[in-house]
């Protein structure tokens, strides 16, 4: 008989056995386990997730302490403030497969970004955040201040009037980050269509490249972001998908290891979902057993890669994450029962 309070943890221990159902089910445990011990979870989140609305479970699973510090590309910073205040006026295009060039060229011209099944609104998004955040940075050119990327929209995105809100405020993970301070970086932020409107007023002599901070400072601050969360159990390495976003902050522990010359504790967990299989010479498709030569992570570390869409992984993990953070003593009860 499936129980009531914890139908997706139940689903997962009973039904994930073997390969990547298996991978899923293992490192969510290993997950809970790290967590219920006190440790804490560093995410890295690339692809376009936040325009596929990952922040209904991310979002939760934030406020309710199941992750402590991101790095995230700047399109997904964006694009979660982008489906706060714009979610009524996208589209999906759930036959885009079997989409010509002239199809793409209409969704174009109706000023539509599409992002695989689903579309950013320019007018109702770009345009209506760009009226907010352009003055922020004149303003702090003018003042001569300097912030991170992500602070920027830390502010942005509490100062918008809830009446302003087209898509759920619960669902939101930036806004749930913003409230709870969550220490981030955003590597490569001029990657993305803010960092582009940004260099053309720098450009344009309206803004100073001086008022954001750079990667380089990122670096240092993650220095002791890490140090922080490390104490205690440690902090584990949750991925999504490839690139800078992962790339960046898994080189804390050695940077701060060779190149500051200071003790410090390695990842204590890592997962990373992609639909990178392994291959010659690709970064995203690496074992972890790779990182243990770039002394990222040891031999003892929990491992896991999960070759899937995070779209279909991510939710399911969460949402089993978040039943046992509600009900402790009956989720271990269960995940004795199906896992003694």
């Amino acid at each position: 008989m499936t129980n009531k309070n914890l139908p997706i943890l139940e689903f997962v221990l009973k039904n994930y056995k073997n390969f990547n159902s298996r991978a899923t089910r293992d490192a969510t445990l290993s997950y809970w386990s790290h967590i219920e011990g006190g440790g804490k979870m560093f995410w890295a989140v690339a692809g376009a997730m936040s325009s596929a609305q990952l922040g209904i479970t991310l979002a939760p699973a934030i406020r309710a302490g199941l992750i402590h510090g991101l790095s995230v590309t700047g399109a997904n910073l964006e694009e979660s403030l982008f489906r706060l205040v714009a979610h009524h006026s996208y589209k999906d295009f759930p036959e885009y497969r079997y989409f010509t060039k002239d199809d793409d060229t209409k969704i174009l011209e109706q000023r539509m970004r599409r992002v695989t099944d689903t579309s950013i609104p320019e007018d109702e998004a770009f345009r209506a955040v760009e009226k907010y955040i352009v003055p922020m940075w004149t303003d702090a050119t003018k003042n001569k201040t300097r912030r991170f990327w992500h602070e920027y929209f830390y502010e942005l995105i509490q100062k918008i009037e809830p009446k302003l809100y087209e898509g759920s405020a619960e669902e939101c993970w930036l806004l749930a980050a913003a409230r709870a301070k969550l220490p981030m970086v955003v590597p490569g932020c001029e990657d993305s269509t803010f960092g582009n409107i940004f260099a053309s007023h720098v450009k344009t002599d309206e803004c100073s490249a001086l008022i954001v901070k750079s990667g380089i400072e990122y670096m240092g601050q993650l220095y002791d972001d890490y140090k922080e969360l490390s104490t205690g159990k440690g902090v584990g390495f949750f991925q999504i998908g490839g690139g800078i976003a992962g790339d960046f902050p898994i080189c804390v522990v050695p940077s701060i290891k060779y190149d500051l010359a200071q003790p410090v504790k390695p990842w204590a967990y890592f997962c990373q979902i992609s639909d990178s299989t392994t291959s010659y010479g690709s970064y995203s498709g690496a074992t972890p057993n790779e990182k243990i030569t770039w002394d990222k992570l040891t031999r003892d570390t929990p491992m896991f890669v999960i070759e899937s869409d995070a779209t279909i992984v991510v939710p399911l993990m969460l949402n089993a994450l978040l039943e046992a953070k509600q009900d402790p003593k009956a989720a271990n009860e269960l995940i004795k029962k199906y896992t003694a």
